[in-house]
């Protein structure tokens, strides 16, 4: 292992130990003091680098694809954002290039959402140019039936293994790490994949997936963190923060 790479083992080793200092708070959001605690940043974090993008009150480093407020029906409850069905996608005002985004999320049952990374605005929607951190209730919903649309999965094009995500309506522990062309995803401190953006393996997957009609997909250098709202369901999320990379 050398250079960048052993750079990324490291940092991410870091950061296991950061995301495991994290209070986690009631898990099951019934409490608004506990789940306030859940959100806030400790002083460790803060010196390591971390920031916070929804600290359990206000959604102001956020906003609706395409458009400069938030989607309606999204909502603050007890500390945590959520929504319940159908409503817009949302990503962050700033962008990010190399960074770790480690965040808490649950699903209702059947439930099917995504985290997308260095997403653009130049198509319709977010999904046909960033890349996408899958978030599913595998047992529930009929991706679950493949690797590569079940949760972690880098979706349509990387599988995650089985029996890491736990069942509906319980709390899982997300960290992605974007450096360079290299990627990895975790869930609930399990390394699940890496891939490397750019790679002879990574542009033959993308010409076999539906993906292969958008030409800028995941070619951003940086771009905006998404929360996929457009399918049915209940999502919930906490502890969202980032730690850019140099």
């Amino acid at each position: 292992m050398h250079g960048a790479a052993a750079r990324v083992a490291i940092v991410t080793q870091l950061t296991l130990l950061v995301v495991a200092c994290t209070p986690m708070g009631n898990t099951s959001g019934s409490s608004a003091s506990n789940a306030s605690a859940a959100t806030a940043l400790t002083p460790e974090q803060r010196a390591a680098g971390w920031r916070s993008l929804f600290d359990g009150t206000s959604t102001a480093a956020w906003r609706g694809y395409k458009q400069q407020t938030m989607p309606d029906g999204w909502k603050i409850v007890d500390g945590v954002l959520t929504k319940t069905g159908s409503v817009g996608d949302i990503i962050t005002r700033d962008q990010f290039g190399n960074f770790e985004l480690a965040l808490d999320w649950k699903l209702g049952a059947s439930g099917n959402a995504g985290i997308f990374y260095r997403g653009t605005e130049d198509y319709d929607h977010i999904y046909w140019s960033a890349p996408e951190y899958q978030l599913l209730d595998d047992a529930g919903h009929p991706d679950g039936q493949s690797r590569l649309t079940s949760a972690g999965a880098d979706y349509a094009l990387y599988p995650s293994p089985a029996g890491v995500v736990k069942p509906a309506d319980q709390w899982n522990s997300t960290l992605i790490v974007v450096n360079g062309n290299r990627v990895q995803h975790w869930m609930n401190g399990q390394k699940l994949l890496e891939y490397e953006l750019g790679s002879s393996d990574w542009l033959a997957k993308v010409k076999a997936s539906k993906f292969a009609a958008y030409p800028k997909y995941g070619t951003a250098s940086r771009g905006y963190i998404g929360i996929q709202g457009d399918h049915d369901g209940t999502l919930s999320l906490r502890n969202v923060r980032i730690r850019v990379l140099p």
